[in-house]
């Protein structure tokens, strides 16, 4: 009886919301051209401003007509933004508005951050970032593949870390022997360098440009120019 009851309250709400669903009006067909663009827009923008995480076009799609193209609302908006000091910034697989680096220093006075919801909120040392880098450029990646880039151990306290912070996950088993745990990056990684996706990064030949990284050093041990002995000390501490 309790669990018929519970099937049937259920169902009520399930076709509420369908009803709901099949009563909004995606179509506009009873408005002009141009207003029902701009409708879309706002719709568009709304829906991104109310989330608190990046809103991908599958859900952007549910509130404007069938025809709608979600590219061109998302340019049509940011063209709207350019003399905003915020932006629709794709990252994460989604959309989502985003401060302007230029405002960094006026939010970290008001707040004590690079804050809004924009800026680091993770505190990662050098070492952190230079073996997150690792992860993300060659995942699924063993923590022991990882001291061989730096020729010394990765401390399992420092993976941790990146860990507690969500910034990688444990990914496949390694085939080698012992089928040990191998380390990827997560959608908060996406989150926290305002990337869109994995392609997003930088490639290895514009890092060599810019003098960031070598291949050959970094496979050799020899992580990054300037990358000092104290520092090496900071990325490896035995494991217990």
């Amino acid at each position: 009886m309790v669990e018929a009851a519970r099937a049937r309250r259920g169902k009520g709400r399930s076709d509420d919301r369908r009803s709901a669903d099949q009563l909004f009006d995606r179509e506009l067909d009873h408005l002009p051209p141009e207003a029902r663009w701009r409708e879309w827009m706002h719709r568009v923008e709304a829906t991104i401003f109310a989330a608190s995480e990046p809103v991908n076009r599958e859900t952007l799609a549910r509130v404007v007509g069938k025809t709608c193209s979600i590219d061109l609302l998302i340019d049509d908006i940011r063209e709207e933004l350019r003399g905003r000091p915020y932006d629709l910034v794709a990252v994460a697989g989604g959309f989502r508005h985003l401060t302007r680096p230029a405002y960094a220093d006026a939010i970290r006075s008001a707040f004590g951050t690079a804050g809004g919801g924009n800026g680091r909120a993770v505190d990662l040392t050098q070492p952190d970032v230079l073996v997150l880098m690792c992860i993300a450029y060659f995942q699924p990646i063993t923590r022991a593949e990882l001291s061989s880039f730096f020729a010394k151990e990765i401390s399992r306290d420092l993976i941790g870390h990146l860990r507690g912070a969500k910034l990688i996950a444990s990914g496949p088993r390694s085939p080698t022997p012992g089928a040990p745990y191998t380390y990827v990056t997560t959608k908060e990684f996406l989150l926290e360098f305002g990337l869109d996706t994995l392609r997003d990064l930088p490639d290895f030949e514009a890092l060599e440009d810019a003098g960031l990284l070598s291949k050959e050093k970094l496979l050799a041990g020899d992580i990054m120019p300037g990358f000092s002995d104290s520092d090496r000390d900071d990325v490896s501490e035995p494991d217990i």
